[in-house]
Protein backbone atom coordinates (compact mmCIF):
# COMPACT_ATOMS: atom_id res chain seq x y z
CA UNK A 1 0.00 0.00 0.00
CA UNK A 2 1.06 3.52 -1.16
CA UNK A 3 0.14 6.43 2.08
CA UNK A 4 1.38 9.67 0.95
CA UNK A 5 4.18 8.38 -0.94
CA UNK A 6 5.74 5.84 1.47
CA UNK A 7 5.17 2.56 0.36
CA UNK A 8 3.88 0.05 3.60
CA UNK A 9 4.10 -3.82 3.37
CA UNK A 10 2.21 -5.71 6.38
CA UNK A 11 5.28 -6.40 8.54
CA UNK A 12 6.23 -2.69 8.74
CA UNK A 13 9.38 -2.97 7.41
CA UNK A 14 9.82 -0.60 4.97
CA UNK A 15 11.94 -2.49 2.70
CA UNK A 16 10.12 -1.78 -0.40
CA UNK A 17 10.13 1.62 0.59
CA UNK A 18 13.59 2.32 0.97
CA UNK A 19 13.88 0.36 -2.18
CA UNK A 20 11.49 2.75 -3.95
CA UNK A 21 13.70 5.65 -2.48
CA UNK A 22 17.10 4.18 -3.24
CA UNK A 23 16.60 3.79 -7.17
CA UNK A 24 14.65 6.65 -7.54
CA UNK A 25 17.59 8.84 -5.84
CA UNK A 26 20.15 7.14 -8.06
CA UNK A 27 18.72 7.94 -11.22
CA UNK A 28 17.85 11.64 -10.20
CA UNK A 29 22.17 11.39 -8.91
CA UNK A 30 23.29 9.97 -11.80
CA UNK A 31 21.63 12.53 -14.35
CA UNK A 32 22.74 15.47 -11.76
CA UNK A 33 26.52 13.66 -12.21
CA UNK A 34 26.32 13.83 -15.76
CA UNK A 35 25.46 17.79 -15.57
CA UNK A 36 28.11 17.92 -12.59
CA UNK A 37 31.08 19.99 -15.04
CA UNK A 38 28.43 22.60 -16.21
CA UNK A 39 27.22 23.32 -13.26
CA UNK A 40 28.28 25.74 -9.92
CA UNK A 41 28.45 24.44 -6.44
CA UNK A 42 25.35 26.04 -5.37
CA UNK A 43 23.46 24.89 -7.95
CA UNK A 44 24.46 21.35 -8.05
CA UNK A 45 23.45 22.11 -4.33
CA UNK A 46 20.23 22.80 -5.23
CA UNK A 47 19.46 19.80 -7.12
CA UNK A 48 20.65 17.48 -4.52
CA UNK A 49 18.96 19.19 -1.95
CA UNK A 50 15.80 18.89 -4.24
CA UNK A 51 15.57 15.47 -5.56
CA UNK A 52 17.99 13.74 -3.35
CA UNK A 53 18.27 15.31 0.36
CA UNK A 54 14.35 15.66 0.12
CA UNK A 55 13.63 12.06 -0.70
CA UNK A 56 15.59 10.58 1.87
CA UNK A 57 14.18 12.99 4.84
CA UNK A 58 10.78 12.21 3.76
CA UNK A 59 8.98 10.36 6.67
CA UNK A 60 12.47 9.48 7.93
CA UNK A 61 10.99 9.27 11.35
CA UNK A 62 9.07 5.98 10.51
CA UNK A 63 12.62 4.62 10.01
CA UNK A 64 13.36 5.33 13.38
CA UNK A 65 12.93 1.48 14.58
CA UNK A 66 14.33 -0.12 11.07
CA UNK A 67 17.65 -2.18 10.81
CA UNK A 68 20.87 -1.41 10.15
CA UNK A 69 20.93 -3.11 7.17
CA UNK A 70 17.84 -1.02 5.63
CA UNK A 71 19.46 2.46 6.64
CA UNK A 72 22.87 1.92 5.09
CA UNK A 73 21.26 1.55 1.47
CA UNK A 74 19.85 4.91 2.08
CA UNK A 75 23.38 6.16 3.87
CA UNK A 76 24.95 4.56 0.23
CA UNK A 77 22.91 7.55 -1.78
CA UNK A 78 23.44 10.08 0.72
CA UNK A 79 27.47 9.24 0.87
CA UNK A 80 27.04 9.32 -3.10
CA UNK A 81 25.35 12.45 -3.33
CA UNK A 82 27.78 13.85 -0.91
CA UNK A 83 31.04 12.95 -4.01
CA UNK A 84 29.15 14.17 -6.88
CA UNK A 85 28.72 17.54 -5.05
CA UNK A 86 32.23 17.63 -3.63
CA UNK A 87 33.43 16.07 -6.45
CA UNK A 88 35.49 13.21 -4.27
CA UNK A 89 36.66 9.71 -4.96
CA UNK A 90 34.86 6.52 -3.74
CA UNK A 91 37.79 5.36 -1.45
CA UNK A 92 37.74 9.17 0.20
CA UNK A 93 36.75 9.49 3.93
CA UNK A 94 32.67 10.34 3.86
CA UNK A 95 33.03 12.19 7.38
CA UNK A 96 35.15 15.42 6.70
CA UNK A 97 33.04 15.16 3.51
CA UNK A 98 29.76 15.11 5.76
CA UNK A 99 31.18 17.88 7.95
CA UNK A 100 32.24 20.00 4.88
CA UNK A 101 29.14 20.46 3.69
CA UNK A 102 27.24 20.05 7.35
CA UNK A 103 25.23 17.38 6.82
CA UNK A 104 24.19 13.96 9.33
CA UNK A 105 24.73 10.56 8.61
CA UNK A 106 20.83 9.14 7.53
CA UNK A 107 20.72 7.65 11.16
CA UNK A 108 21.30 10.60 13.01
CA UNK A 109 19.23 12.23 10.59
CA UNK A 110 16.50 10.06 11.54
CA UNK A 111 17.27 10.52 15.01
CA UNK A 112 17.76 14.22 15.26
CA UNK A 113 14.15 14.52 13.59
CA UNK A 114 12.37 11.87 16.21
CA UNK A 115 14.41 13.82 19.11
CA UNK A 116 12.93 17.31 17.32
CA UNK A 117 9.42 16.16 17.64
CA UNK A 118 9.80 15.19 20.44
CA UNK A 119 10.81 18.49 22.40
CA UNK A 120 8.16 20.12 20.26
CA UNK A 121 5.62 17.98 21.86
CA UNK A 122 6.93 18.24 25.26
CA UNK A 123 7.12 22.26 25.33
CA UNK A 124 3.81 23.04 23.36
CA UNK A 125 5.42 24.08 19.96
CA UNK A 126 3.53 20.72 18.43
CA UNK A 127 0.24 20.11 16.99
CA UNK A 128 -2.03 19.70 20.53
CA UNK A 129 -2.89 15.69 19.13
CA UNK A 130 0.52 15.21 19.48
CA UNK A 131 1.10 17.10 22.58
CA UNK A 132 -1.58 15.05 23.91
CA UNK A 133 0.27 12.15 23.72
CA UNK A 134 3.19 12.74 25.76
CA UNK A 135 3.45 13.30 29.30
CA UNK A 136 6.27 14.26 31.51
CA UNK A 137 7.99 12.08 34.03
CA UNK A 138 9.65 13.66 37.08
CA UNK A 139 11.31 11.19 39.14
CA UNK A 140 10.92 11.61 42.93
CA UNK A 141 14.07 12.88 44.45
CA UNK A 142 15.71 10.43 47.01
Amino acid sequence: VKDLGVILDSNLSFKNHINQVTKTAFFHLRNISKLRNMLSISDAEKLVHAFMTSRIDYCNALLGGCPASLLNKLQLVQNAAARVLTRSRKYDNITPIFSSLHWLPVKFRIDYKLLLRTYKALNGLASMYLSSLLTRYNPPRP
